[in-house]
């Protein structure tokens, strides 16, 4: 059965909280679910999940009750409290950092940098990241990287430069479509005024990196911390030696990498083999 957010206790968790003063303000404001559900243009299951504490809200749900209650700052205030208590515990120092931060410089082995990632394709990674994981963790975690991405969206964003392996675009990850969605969504983001992506190549062997993520965050100090994750293990370095050899391994990818517009190329070439992957229509 599911659990009313008046059994809610707000002191035991931020997604509590977020429930419990959700369905306060709807009832101040005298709305049903399906009332607002039609203003906020989220399905009635979700909203009645958030007000239960079964699910986290999707953003942009927390910009859109702050508008339909006229509260202020108050749900995204919430949901920045949220999304960090359902994120892994190794990750959490580098998230604080990401969010600060004035220019992100990352490279990607295997996968799509969570800040690119499209919602089909985090699900995808999601449902085959653990045996047996739920829809509801599914959601959650989903949720919580959304909201990462809010930071391409500030006023002022942070300079984002992206590498990342050619493996990255051929690791089919949640089908031929989901990965043509993907594809398709870093082609508009390849060169601007903030954001830069390239592509390392086969072509370019073997390197330190490889086998893992490196992002390079530097804060509004200019000063710069260095995140390195493995398969099963994540760890922040902010001593000059580590950080020296770091910033050369990442220098050296670049210089390996295709230009963003031969980048976009070989991206668009990809995505013409996931449509040859999908079976006719009859």
């Amino acid at each position: 059965m599911a659990q009313s957010s008046r059994d809610l206790d707000p002191a035991q968790s931020a997604r509590n909280l977020y429930g419990v003063e959700l369905r306060r303000q709807r009832q101040l404001a005298g709305l049903s679910l399906d009332r607002l559900s039609d203003i906020v243009n989220y399905s009635k299951t979700h909203l009645h999940g958030v007000e239960t504490g079964e699910r986290l809200p999707l953003p942009p749900l927390s910009e859109k009750l702050d508008a339909a209650f006229g509260t202020g700052e108050l749900f995204r205030g919430l949901w920045g409290v949220v999304k960090r208590e359902h994120t892994p515990r190794r990750f959490d120092h580098c998230l604080e950092l990401e969010a600060r931060a004035v220019r992100i410089q990352a490279f990607n082995a295997s996968l799509i940098p969570g800040l690119l990632q499209t919602e089909a394709y985090m699900r995808a990674l999601f449902a085959k990241g653990e045996a047996g994981i739920s829809p509801e963790a599914i959601d959650s975690l989903t949720a919580a990287r959304l909201g990462r991405q809010e930071i391409l969206r500030r006023d002022c964003p942070p300079d984002l430069w992206w590498t990342i392996n050619e493996a990255a675009l051929q690791q089919a990850v949640g089908g031929p479509a989901v990965m043509r969605e993907q594809l398709a969504a870093l082609l508009p983001l390849m060169e601007t005024r903030r954001t830069t992506i390239q592509v390392v190549p086969f072509e370019a062997g073997a390197c330190s990196l490889m086998l893992g993520t490196l992002i390079l965050l530097t804060l509004p100090d200019n000063s710069t911390t260095v995140y390195q994750e493995g398969p099963r293990n994540g760890e922040i370095f902010d001593d000059r030696e580590t950080f020296m050899q770091r910033v050369r391994d990442y220098d050296r990818m670049k210089v390996c990498a295709l230009s963003p517009r031969e980048s976009a190329e070989l991206i668009q070439a990809t995505m013409e083999t996931y449509e040859s992957c999908e079976s006719p229509q009859t």
